[in-house]
């Protein structure tokens, strides 16, 4: 996985980003009729059901657009919220209120969005030893932000990108003239480029499954599109040789029977690409 430092650009990136698309040259909607000393309160308003993200994103926005902007939160990223809550009151320049306005909202009702989602999972896997992750299929150019969103709701984080982590899919497989090449000329690459990156490699059927078993080195086998007794069979295969994750169209009705097959992981698309956002608001007082 990335690193903190790596993590924090990519936020710092994804704020001054959003802040050059949305305000440009200048919000001139509120540079025309308030005047530039005028300071004002407002709060983060909850119409809908779910656990909260983003607040400390938000933080990191208002800090960016105006650092004498005043924050106090009443409510904590993690948290369950319900209709009527207030998540924060922020309080300053109106001006810099209305400059992030839109970012904060836009940012928080989407990860909300996910984190419930996330949760909803978290929950559903409850008394197993599955985790839920995520994937790369997520909204470009605000990755970091959804992943986030992932972790707060009580999931974790597969690989973060192409660079931080070896995954090993059909492609790469074929391509390459089968499973050992493949997994042989990865281990010469990493060597050669002195990286230290895990390996996992995905198996279409329980021949690719023990094919990948007879190469060191792999940490998680990618267990993709198996039913429920294939999937049995695949962990009994491996047994504790390396990882196992369930992946493939898995849904939050499906997504029990395979945690109760063995697995360590079940991954998810749906996590962050099938999501509807959280109604948020925020109100003048």
């Amino acid at each position: 996985m990335i690193s903190k430092a790596q993590f924090e650009k990519e936020i710092n990136l994804i704020i001054d980003n959003a802040i050059r698309e949305d305000v440009g040259e200048g919000d001139h909607s509120s540079l025309a009729c308030i005047p530039a000393d005028a300071t004002g309160e407002a709060k983060l308003l909850v119409k809908d059901k779910g656990i909260l993200a983003g607040v400390d994103f938000a933080l990191k926005v208002f800090e960016k657009v105006d650092p004498k902007l005043n924050v106090e939160v009443l409510i904590n990223d993690g948290n369950a919220i319900d209709r009527g809550d207030i998540v924060f009151y922020v309080d300053g320049s109106s001006q810099s209120i209305l400059k992030a306005e839109r970012l904060v909202l836009n940012a928080m009702q989407r990860m909300s969005a996910i984190a419930t989602k996330t949760n909803i999972f978290v929950q559903k896997l409850e008394g197993t030893k599955t985790k839920i992750l995520d994937t790369r299929k997520t909204t470009p150019g605000i990755r970091a932000l959804e992943k986030w969103a992932v972790k707060i709701g009580g999931g974790e984080n597969h690989r973060f990108a192409l660079y931080d982590m070896i995954m090993l899919k059909d492609n790469h497989i074929d391509f390459a003239g089968g499973i050992t090449k493949a997994i042989n000329k990865t281990k010469d690459y990493l060597k050669s480029n002195q990286l230290d990156l895990k390996i996992i490699v995905e198996a279409r059927n329980l021949k690719e499954i023990e094919e990948i078993l007879k190469s060191e080195g792999v940490y998680r086998i990618l267990i993709d599109n198996f039913n429920y007794e294939d999937t049995r069979q695949a962990v009994s295969l491996i047994n504790g040789k390396c990882l196992t994750e369930s992946s493939g169209g898995i849904t939050l009705e499906t997504a029990l029977k395979y945690a109760e097959c063995g697995v360590d992981y079940i991954s998810s698309g749906a996590l962050t690409h099938s999501v509807y956002n959280l109604d948020l608001s925020l109100k003048a007082i």
